[in-house]
């Protein structure tokens, strides 16, 4: 007695089928967005509607009169080559990039001229988690890069140029301004020159580090502190120029800590193989120290006529 098969074709096409279903339903492929004069995405704006996570949005090189609003997480926006330039318009009357998405890497890109009519436009602004910004620069914005964001958010920033930015028309904007309660603001390698009327750096961050940049008024610049912490937390300051310039708008405080109070958790502050440099006439404090917790100022060297410590701190040559 011949046994009879079992019939495979309703088991292989159940297979297939479900095979088919997990695919449709998992995460979409990563994709090349391409942006430039050529191309069906003739500017970052249509590429920012279009972006799905995961996808790297690649510009060519030429100026562009646009803005854009990133909604999309896990997405990184560079540059193709050298001179992609954002210049002017902005969008939500916020920045030329705003940034909601979370795991963002903006690279490569210039951003210059952001205005708004509540004087704090800004290169980019940011409100999802975690920026970084790599090898861009910012210039004549009223804020290079304004961010805010939850205490576990990282805003970093890494050779990278700041050229001419700030305002305090309606309120003050800086080169760059971290928020309360980012949980770490990190700059390393960058510069920043010439700022106008804020600071060059404000930070209401849990943590701040800077390292290895180079802070200056020039002759030029008239803004206020070149660093402000604004409400404590830990800080790092090393290996960094600094210099504060004659057209200074504050000329008697360089490096200014817990200006509005101790307000972050507190617990270790050091500055650390700075060279701080001084040619506002009549006397600066290198660093002013508001909080209880002594600031650490070690090896550092300072030229013209400055005092190197105002409050809490001690001082290891």
């Amino acid at each position: 007695m011949t046994r009879a098969r079992p019939r495979l074709v309703p088991y292989l096409t159940a297979t297939l089928l479900l095979g088919s279903l997990i695919a449709l339903s998992g995460p979409a492929a990563a994709r090349d967005l391409l942006v430039g004069p050529t191309r069906a995405m003739k500017l970052p704006s249509q590429a920012a509607a279009a972006a799905k996570p995961g996808d790297v949005i690649i510009i060519d090189p030429g100026e562009y009169r646009d803005c854009a609003v990133w909604r999309a997480s896990d997405i990184t926006i560079r540059a193709a080559a050298p001179q992609v330039v954002l210049a002017e318009k902005t969008c939500e009357a916020k920045g030329i990039f705003v940034v909601t998405g979370n795991n963002v890497t903006v690279d490569g890109i210039t951003f210059r001229e952001a205005a708004v009519p509540d004087r704090n436009g800004a290169g980019i602004r940011v409100s999802g988690e975690n920026l970084t910004v790599l090898n861009s620069r910012f210039e004549r914005n009223e804020n290079g890069i304004l961010a805010v964001g939850s205490d576990k958010s990282i805003l970093r920033i890494s050779n990278s140029a700041f050229i001419g930015n700030g305002s305090c028309v309606a309120g003050c904007a800086h080169g760059v301004y971290a928020g309360a309660p980012i949980g770490l603001l990190e700059i390393d390698n960058c510069r920043f020159l010439a700022t106008r009327d804020g600071h060059h750096i404000k930070s209401r961050a849990l943590r701040t580090v800077i390292r290895n940049s180079r802070i200056e008024d020039g002759l030029g610049g008239t803004s206020s502190y070149l660093v402000e912490t604004a409400q404590g937390g830990d800080l790092l300051i090393e290996k960094t120029m600094l210099q504060k310039g004659p057209n200074s708008g504050n000329r008697r405080v360089a490096i200014s800590i817990a200006t509005e109070g101790t307000r972050n958790p507190t617990n270790t502050m050091v500055i650390k193989e700075n060279y701080f440099r001084t040619d506002v006439p009549g006397g600066t404090t290198f660093v002013r120290n508001a909080a209880q917790v002594p600031v650490q100022l070690i090896d550092n060297r300072i030229s013209g006529d400055a005092q190197p410590l105002q409050g809490a701190g001690s001082i290891i040559p």
